[in-house]
């Protein structure tokens, strides 16, 4: 039953039966009769049908909860095995939300260093994905925020404080200053990541907060992307300083601090709140604990 239950589960995150039976790597017909056998073991219908898959039924719903915990325990038991026969290996999963991207390899490195045999894949993602693909058990981790969205039901471990810097050019206006505060900030030619992502939910927030509006003249899910464009000198951008910093800025850049308020948003590591977890999610949650204790964030 648990190939079934992961094909329902593929069919539940796809919406669809050809590509649900492409990321299964069968066909069609073969997922549409493994469908049709778990809807005859389980005595419901599970998936409402007409000339394309149109959604869950209400029991279908309930059936992809237990398919959740019944496969996740499953790929438990399986890795658990696997540990005790042969020690830690794998692949670990992590999405992370785009200003933390450059923090992830404070985990990774230290981690593969005591680990070798298990590799990373690393994703960047808004704070909804991350959310979502832990509940799809499409990643093993995220890294997000903690403290300004609602997280559902996971386990976190806090990292580091965003605190948010105006990231500008020398000679550029407000580039002398020790600190800005938001409504200052506000009146620059601004370059931010895209409304879908959190960190700007929260920029908005702010400059809400201090009684202005704000309308980015570009645009972008990467920090790649503003941070290329803040070294034209055209633009200038809000972001936290260790972002800022870890991408090896050119020289002739400025870093202020934002106050009133001077904000800060807590970022942690989060995995889908279960027992037990996976020795490779267990083994993660355990040393992103141990390196926030020590301050290396």
């Amino acid at each position: 039953m648990i190939d079934k239950l992961e094909f329902f589960m593929a069919l539940a995150r796809e919406r669809h039966f050809g590509r649900a039976a492409e990321e299964c790597g069968i066909s069609q017909p073969t997922l549409s009769a493994a469908i049709r056998q778990l809807e005859d073991q389980l005595g419901v219908v599970l998936v409402q049908r007409g000339s394309r898959f149109q959604g869950l039924t209400p029991e279908g719903q309930r059936v992809l909860e237990w398919a959740r915990r019944i496969v996740g325990d499953s790929r438990t038991m399986r890795e658990e095995m696997r540990a005790t026969r042969h020690g830690l290996a794998g692949h670990i999963r992590i999405a992370a939300i785009p200003t933390a991207l450059a923090m992830v390899h404070k985990i990774t490195e230290p981690f593969q260093a005591k680990h070798p045999a298990v590799t990373f894949e690393v994703s960047s993602r808004n704070s909804l994905q991350v959310l979502g693909l832990l509940e799809n058990f499409e990643i093993d981790a995220g890294i997000t925020y903690l403290d300004n969205e609602p997280l559902g039901r996971v386990t976190s471990v806090p990292l580091y404080a965003e605190r948010y810097h105006l990231v500008t050019v020398e000679g550029a206006p407000l580039a002398d200053r020790e600190a800005v505060t938001w409504r200052e900030a506000a009146d620059l030619r601004l370059c931010l990541l895209t409304p879908d992502m959190q960190n700007r939910r929260i920029i908005n927030q702010h400059m809400a907060e201090a009684g202005v509006s704000i309308t980015a003249t570009l645009e972008s899910n990467s920090m790649i992307v503003l941070l290329s464009h803040i070294n034209t000198g055209k633009w200038a951008s809000i972001m936290p300083r260790n972002v800022a910093e870890s991408y090896g800025f050119a020289r002739g850049i400025r870093i202020i601090p934002i106050v009133e308020p001077e904000a800060q948003h807590l970022v942690g590591l989060v995995a889908t709140y279960r027992e037990p977890y996976t020795p490779l999610v267990s083994a993660l949650l355990h040393e992103a604990r141990r390196m926030a204790e020590s301050d290396m964030f």
